[in-house]
């Protein structure tokens, strides 16, 4: 992320560093400042860099893997997904499938999962 805005992240907000991190590079990489297959830092150099433990920045980089925006590879370093528009799709649509599969394990039928997904889209 060589001549790439900074990353920062602020004691006095109330928000989670790892949420801080996570957003800053969610929105790099929405923006197209951070480009599919761009190499992030590595975990401890970033931690090190923002005055951050190890475990924050993992988190952060865990949840934008879950969204489909990175890929971490062991040896291979953590890369902007090639296509992290249709990544976070296609995670959302596997998260769809996990919650229908639950629901109906609980004895849900179409209607209450329907209602139980309007409710949660109405919060």
């Amino acid at each position: 992320m060589t001549g790439r805005p900074t990353l920062t992240v602020s004691t006095d907000d109330p928000t989670p560093p790892y949420e801080q991190l996570r957003r800053q590079l969610s929105d790099l990489i929405e923006y197209g400042v951070l480009g599919p297959g761009e190499r992030l830092p590595p975990l401890r150099q970033l931690a090190s860099d923002l005055g951050l433990a190890v475990g924050t920045v993992a988190r952060a980089y865990r949840e934008l893997e879950v969204a489909g925006l990175i890929i971490s590879r062991r040896g291979g370093g953590t890369r902007v997904a090639v296509n992290p528009r249709r990544a976070s799709e296609e995670v959302l649509h596997e998260r769809a499938a996990i919650f229908v599969r639950d629901a109906r394990l609980l004895g849900a039928d179409d209607e209450e999962i329907k209602s139980a997904v309007t409710r949660a889209l109405g919060r």
